[in-house]
């Protein structure tokens, strides 16, 4: 940059950040007037937390193909960088949650050391039996815990537990279980056999968990299983923790459900029975889209965290969830989705509150419009051309 583009970039930075002492000024005479405290407010959007998914920081798929985004991360390293950066404009976002084997490392030190040098953790780490991998000797192409043979299962086992290992080595605290497992054609399996086998495996699962972790069973209505899925619901999901021991809990993902579900009564229904684990958050409109949180239902964001906060002010026993964004980005920029979705998980609904998170953000060393300040920055032609683009037909980072 010139002196003279500098001097303007710093004029421009001056005005925003005077346009938004003069806007959360008016907004907290205004919470004043309604016997609200501004700066208590304040403080409670600071202690919200998101977890970001390794995987979002890569350009997704769909089933007709994948269309590779300028500058994206190739390594877990990179998409450390990326998180780093996110968690740096927002203030809100401090772990990232490893998907394995798509993050397998060979040396966990390395990762470790890069975590503490960026200065970000770890969340939950997440297994990966709806794809088969190079090298591997059994298909999960009739499923992985629900599988008949005993041999695939085993195999899938084995695989959990090592996800366990990575996680211990990088200090996670929790592992995330979705399966794809299922059918498209009455008759190509065992709707009550298929389910006692994934209990039966899950059950192998959390008795080798460390005594401080949490397990997360995922339910999901359809896709790729179009018949039958075997966890195809939250009663499902449900019946497993229930059946695992107290440690187990249930993962809502918003985008897992279908069209006019009503998402915030499955909230309370686990709340009631303290087997609420935590959200994954995006959105959709017909199911599984994968969408920027609140782009498409920003009331049934509202609604699910009423239930939440109505939890958390009543004190109410083994409340603690875990948030995670889980978003596949197509054709917006990664970091930008993600930047736009902790924005959005902070907001309220009725009340424009964007100078009181702004001024979170600012309190905690992020930026007042994280979107704009990633756009200055330069980051992502920076990382274009640090980070050549793959060659085509690469491996999708998410499906």
């Amino acid at each position: 940059m010139t002196a003279t583009s500098d001097r303007l970039a710093g004029l421009e930075a001056g005005h925003a950040e005077r346009a938004h002492e003069r806007a959360f000024a008016a907004l907290a005479e205004r919470l004043e007037e309604e016997g609200f405290s501004a700066d208590t407010l304040v403080g409670e959007v600071q202690k919200f937390e998101v977890a970001l998914p390794s995987w979002a920081f890569a350009t997704g798929g769909t089933r007709f193909g994948r269309f590779s985004g300028a500058g994206e991360p190739r390594t877990l390293r990179e998409k450390m960088e990326d998180a780093a950066l996110v968690h740096g404009l927002t203030g809100a976002a401090p772990r990232i949650s490893l998907h394995i084997p798509w993050d397998a490392a060979r040396d966990m030190e390395e990762v470790r050391a890069d975590a503490r040098r960026l200065g970000i953790g770890f969340d939950a780490v997440n297994s990966n039996t709806f794809q088969d991998q190079p090298g591997q000797p059994l298909s999960y192409k009739l499923g992985s815990f629900s599988n008949p043979s005993a041999a695939v299962r085993r195999q899938a086992i084995e695989h959990h537990l090592h996800v366990i290992e990575v996680g211990k080595a990088v200090g996670s605290k929790a592992l995330t279980v979705w399966l794809a497992d299922g059918s498209n054609y009455p008759g190509q399996m065992s709707l009550r056999g298929s389910f006692d086998r994934v209990r039966e495996c899950l059950q192998e699962v959390y008795a080798a968990m460390p005594a401080d972790w949490r397990l997360f069973t995922e339910h999901k209505p359809y896709e790729p299983a179009f018949y039958a899925t075997v966890v195809q619901d939250w009663g499902s999901s449900l019946l497993l923790a229930q059946a695992l021991g107290p440690r187990a809990q249930c993962l809502v993902d918003l985008g897992h459900h279908l069209p006019s579900v009503n998402i915030e009564l499955i909230v309370a229904r686990l709340l009631g029975v303290g087997k609420l684990g935590g959200f994954h958050f995006n959105d959709s409109k017909y199911g599984d889209d994968d969408l920027t949180a609140g782009s498409i239902k920003p009331y049934v964001l509202f609604l699910i965290f009423h239930e939440l906060v109505l939890a958390g002010r009543e004190g109410l026993a083994g409340f603690d969830p875990a948030y995670m964004i889980d978003q596949s980005h197509n054709l917006k920029d990664p970091i930008e989705a993600l930047l736009q979705t902790v924005d959005q998980l902070q907001q309220a609904y009725e009340t424009d509150v964007r100078p009181l998170v702004a001024e979170a953000r600012r309190r905690r060393g992020g930026a007042l419009d994280p979107v704009l300040a990633f756009r200055a920055s330069g980051y992502r032609a920076q990382k274009t051309v640090e980070r050549p683009a793959a060659a085509p037909g690469g491996a999708p980072t998410h499906l």
